[in-house]
């Protein structure tokens, strides 16, 4: 459904896309994530043909797009990252007019706003004006805008930004049932335990370049970690971290503030022998938890960077 192909961008001397690489398929959600200034919303811009580059190719369901390229532009939704409504609007006309620009037909217009309304939940509050509404409820007519013409490929920046937990599941439920009923989504978003929940497959990208791609399941196969191990409340001296760090399989090992944080490249008795060696020792401790890989370690480990950096 999307292909970028060899795509450079600079900003002068700043080289913000540097040979990039991507495909997208027809029925995916897929995540798009990378640190600040890693490149997506440049990346973005230049897929809805918003920016000029400088080398590359860039096709829309197999189409080459450009920025006259009307026809393509109305088969794809964007909601962006800032909420992008008209606050002298009601939420119906708000919906009416976004969809407006792709349906100039009222009656088809009507019921295709009516739907919209209904699958964001916000009937109730159609003739409010955006002010009016909570942070929540302001992002699902955001989406609503933005999803109402019906099109194939959609583009989520950050869509629960700011928005409490109950609202947050309503909007990636909604997501999901976009997704079912045949749209393909492009999502980006700093909150890591979102992209797992619903991206079928994800990318990250850091300094312009597309660093890893799969499934979550396939990122994490590619990385180091197989375990990390916390434990909290503890005085540890230096020799007990040169203990700790002989033990099977440990990496790396971080102690600050009487917390110890030790990552492992397997996954198997590795708690039991630190807390046989905590036992040992007779070294109390407090809370002590076990994970498994998540997502957040494989964009730690592939780009060396926390996702908010």
């Amino acid at each position: 459904m999307v292909h970028i192909e060899n795509l450079v961008k600079r900003y002068g001397d700043l080289l913000a896309l540097d040979h990039l690489n991507l495909d997208i398929k027809e029925g995916e959600i897929f995540g798009l994530l990378g640190p600040n200034g890693s490149g997506k919303t440049t990346a973005l811009n230049c897929l809805l043909a918003l920016l000029r580059y400088d080398k590359g190719r860039i096709t829309v369901f197999g189409k080459d797009m450009t920025p006259d390229s009307y026809e393509l532009k109305q088969g794809i939704g964007v909601i962006p990252q800032n909420v992008a409504v008209f606050d002298q609007m009601s939420v119906y006309e708000n919906i009416d007019y976004f969809c407006g620009l792709y349906v100039s037909d009222k009656k088809k217009r009507r019921a295709l706003v009516e739907e919209a309304l209904k699958f964001v939940e916000l009937g109730d509050y159609q003739k409010m004006r955006p002010k009016k509404l909570s942070g929540g409820l302001l992002r699902r007519l955001n989406i609503a805008c933005g999803i109402v013409h019906k099109p194939k490929l959609i583009i989520m920046d950050e869509p629960t930004v700011a928005v409490d937990p109950q609202s947050r599941n309503n909007i990636l439920e909604g997501i999901k049932r976009l997704n079912e009923n045949g749209s393909t989504i492009i999502y980006t978003s700093h909150y890591m335990e979102e992209v797992e929940q619903i991206c079928t497959r994800i990318a990250i990208i850091d300094k312009g370049q597309v660093l890893a791609t799969g499934s979550t399941e396939e990122l994490k196969a590619m990385i180091k970690t197989g375990e990390t191990i916390r434990i909290e409340n503890l005085v540890l001296t230096e020799e007990h971290l040169a203990d700790m760090r002989e033990l099977p399989h440990v990496y790396r090992l971080d102690y600050q503030e009487q917390t110890l944080v030790v990552r492992l490249s397997s996954a198997k008795h590795n708690l039991v022998r630190f807390l046989n060696y905590l036992q040992a020792k007779d070294i109390p401790f407090g809370r002590v938890l076990s994970e498994l890989p998540t997502l957040n370690d494989v964009f730690l480990e592939i780009t060396g960077k926390e996702l908010r950096d």
